[in-house]
């Protein structure tokens, strides 16, 4: 099943250009990597600006992007641009099936996103259930206990896509 996944992530990745909705090869991106990178650390450090301004609510996006973008760096150093989330997911998953990533388990790819989830979203813990619950719900802020636990799953998650992209990036380097 994730093999026709990511075979229709490359087919939609050929069309449509640079507007494409999927996976597409690219040359080997340190710098593009590095970028991605940089940005999932940007909006960790966002995750308590809206907290201190009164806007917990975009605390969840952040936290969710933060994940996101570290792992769009790890896919930059593997050579390829993603423009569609499921896409994203189902790419790290093979790497970590492939024992291509060490310190990220299939477990921690669930909480950041969990599809098996199609009921009462609200409840879900997974990163993209709770950014959806808030981005998409009336809420305005985050309850303190709800914005400490996501803050600190959000860093632990960052320090395991960080432990592998530096391991990915040396042995690019190595080459």
């Amino acid at each position: 099943m994730q093999i026709d996944k990511l075979r229709k992530c490359f087919d939609e990745g050929i069309r449509n250009g640079e507007r494409h909705k999927g996976l597409r090869k690219i040359r080997l991106g340190v710098q593009e990597a590095e970028q991605h990178m940089q940005k999932a650390i940007h909006n960790f450090e966002a995750i308590s600006e809206f907290r201190k301004i009164n806007f917990s609510d975009w605390s969840a996006s952040a936290a969710f992007y933060t994940l996101y973008h570290g792992l769009l760096a790890i896919l930059c150093l593997e050579g390829y641009e993603s423009r569609n989330q499921s896409c994203t997911f189902a790419y790290i998953a093979k790497m970590i099936q492939e024992e291509q990533l060490h310190s990220l388990s299939e477990e921690d790819i669930k909480e950041i996103v969990d599809f098996d989830v199609t009921h009462d979203l609200e409840h879900s813990s997974s990163f993209l259930d709770i950014r959806e619950t808030m981005q998409y719900s009336a809420k305005t802020s985050m309850k303190d206990e709800a914005f400490e636990s996501l803050k600190k799953r959000t860093n632990v998650l960052l320090n395991k896509i960080q432990l592998d992209y530096e391991k990915l990036l040396s042995k690019k380097m190595d080459k």
